[in-house]
């Protein structure tokens, strides 16, 4: 996400600030994300993803452009990892500016 222009960075969960290196789990372990990328689909896993992004952007770029680049990148990015399923439904929020 920080190629795209404009954002600074992913917005981190409060979670991942406080937890030191040592006690993150290990990859593939199913907990839930803490930081500002959200992948949930339905009961029956066979509808469009629905995808929550949170980011800060930099104080230059208008937030209304930042949020329609990182919808488009993650769009693309999915469709072209997983061209089977159905388009995501992304939602970008531009949680703050720097």
């Amino acid at each position: 996400m920080e190629d795209v222009p404009g954002v600074a960075f992913l917005k981190p969960g409060l979670a991942a600030r406080l937890r030191s290196a040592l006690s993150r789990p290990d990859p593939g372990t199913g907990r839930a994300p803490t930081s500002g990328v959200r992948l949930a689909t339905g009961a029956d896993g066979t509808g469009p993803w629905r995808v929550d992004v949170q980011v800060v952007a930099l104080r230059r770029a208008r937030s209304v452009d930042v949020a329609r680049a990182v919808r488009a990148t993650v769009e693309r990015h999915l469709a072209a990892r997983f061209p089977e399923r159905p388009a995501p439904r992304v939602t970008v929020t531009v949680t703050g500016l720097v």
